[in-house]
């Protein structure tokens, strides 16, 4: 079974797959959709990547009843990031389906307008994160009652940032005859223990990769801790990525390599817990859309980042075990495109390091690392700039009322455009470097829709 024609799926879901390209299913939806399908429980272990939104989200589609008018599906997601990216995909595959409600849920933004639009009307999918649903099921403005298809996705990550009790409680809260779907990069212990007692009979599913093995080329380097910050930028400048993401241990790191590469020139931005919900918001969607070509990052921060086509990924320091750097490192070479992962090691990480070289059947060498001294003559700038314009959906501005605004009254061709994302008060749309003022002056001055907005570049 290897195409998606081949699933006894309903036709409302085929316009959903159309839309998104889908024609070939990748080996996890190949080995979980079945049973998913049949209504069976099901553990997966699937890296980021794979495929496995589609899988369960089809499965949860196909069961929904909209007649019933209640919640009867919720993904539970480690990260707003995860949870925003799943909800879009959801909404896509759903695209067959008429007046389908779906509500991401999640912290980090206002609890009120989540609990008007429960009130309101109960969304038939809820996608979010386990404290918020945790949350607004107390407040008894979420029923989850009625909810017959339950997924924990990328749960080994929710179990680390210490939602196992909210999990529980949340599962406690759903129809007690529902079909339950645990997705995870890795298989610890406590998944195992959690997934023996919140599934019935579970079919297990492994795989090891994505739609094809990964092509990434691991280079580890010598280095002394105190040269580390100068290292980062020698082997950025010597490789050249398009864009990288640089993993740190602490926070303290993150912002510390961040401003270190800024000084050498390359448009770095810092990710981690520390950053209110919006600055991370901005953070990410000037990383994917070209803005920002180095990313800084902590674990956590990063979860639930996909970003397509990142060219490297740069290990400040080495993680404490071989799965976080699997994981870390399986952000790359996506679909696939060749990857490059870096690391840096200390004395002290030899160890660390004979063991990830151990087990991606490598010979572990370790050359000098090369170290920035200075800015370059040519700086690594990202290709793009993003603009910021301080109106959103609640405005009803859509991409198009942006592009015509630039294409039309600004003259900008459409090659200088690029992503444009929209959000509920903000929208933002990347600029080519060289246009960027130009784009900026035309719609400062001019209108969007017949309206003024505030432009601004970040």
């Amino acid at each position: 079974m290897t195409e998606f024609a081949s699933l006894p799926l309903s036709p409302a879901l085929a316009a959903g797959i159309d839309a998104l390209g889908y024609t070939t299913l990748t080996p996890i939806q190949a080995l979980a959709l079945p049973p998913i399908l049949e209504g069976r429980d099901v553990i997966a272990q699937a890296p980021t990547g794979s495929g496995k939104t589609a899988a369960f989200g089809l499965g949860l589609l196909q069961r929904l009843d909209p007649a019933l008018g209640r919640t009867q599906a919720l993904v539970l997601c480690p990260t707003r990031e995860l949870a925003d990216q799943v909800g879009q995909q959801l909404r896509k595959l759903a695209t067959g389906i008429p007046n389908l409600k779906l509500s991401v849920l999640t912290g980090g933004v206002s609890l009120e307008p989540q609990i008007a639009s429960l009130q309101a009307h109960d969304p038939l999918v809820v996608v979010g994160t386990p404290g918020r649903v945790q949350e607004l099921a107390r407040k008894r403005v979420l029923n989850l009652g009625a909810v017959r298809g339950f997924v924990l996705d990328e749960a080994d990550r929710m179990l680390d940032m210490g939602f196992e009790e909210p999990i529980r409680e949340i599962a406690g809260r759903c129809a007690k005859e529902r079909q339950n779907l645990l997705f995870s990069a890795t298989f610890p212990d406590t998944i195992r223990e959690l997934a023996r007692q919140l599934l019935r009979e579970p079919v297990e599913v492994t795989v090891e990769g994505g739609q094809s093995a990964p092509q990434i080329e691991h280079l580890f380097f010598e280095v002394e801790p105190a040269h580390r910050q100068k290292a980062v930028a020698g082997l950025l400048l010597k490789h050249r990525p398009e864009s990288a993401v640089v993993f740190c241990n602490t926070r303290k790191e993150v912002d510390e390599v961040a401003n270190s590469l800024q000084q050498f020139g390359f448009s770095a931005l810092a990710l981690h817990g520390d950053l209110e919900q919006r600055d991370r918001d901005e953070v990410l969607v000037r990383f994917s859309n070209g803005s920002c070509n180095v990313l800084v990052a902590s674990d956590v921060a990063a979860r639930g980042l996909d970003v397509e086509g990142l060219a490297a990924v740069v290990n400040y320091e080495l993680p404490t075990d071989v799965e976080s750097y699997r994981h870390r490192v399986g952000r790359t070479a996506r679909a696939g495109r060749h990857g490059l992962a870096l690391s840096l090691v200390s004395s002290r990480e030899l160890p660390r390091a004979q063991a990830i070289a151990t087990d991606q059947g490598l010979t572990l060498s370790l050359p000098r690392t090369p170290l920035a001294t200075g800015k370059p003559p040519e700086l690594p700038q990202a290709p793009m700039v993003t603009l910021r314009i301080d109106g959103g959906k609640t405005d009803k501005l859509r991409a198009g009322d942006i592009l015509g605004a630039l294409t039309g009254e600004a003259g900008l061709s459409g090659g200088a455009i690029g992503k444009i994302v929209i959000q509920p008060t903000r929208s933002y749309v990347a600029i080519a470097r060289a246009q960027v003022g130009k784009a900026l002056a035309k719609l400062d001055a001019g209108k969007i829709k017949g309206r003024r907005f505030r432009v601004r570049k970040l």
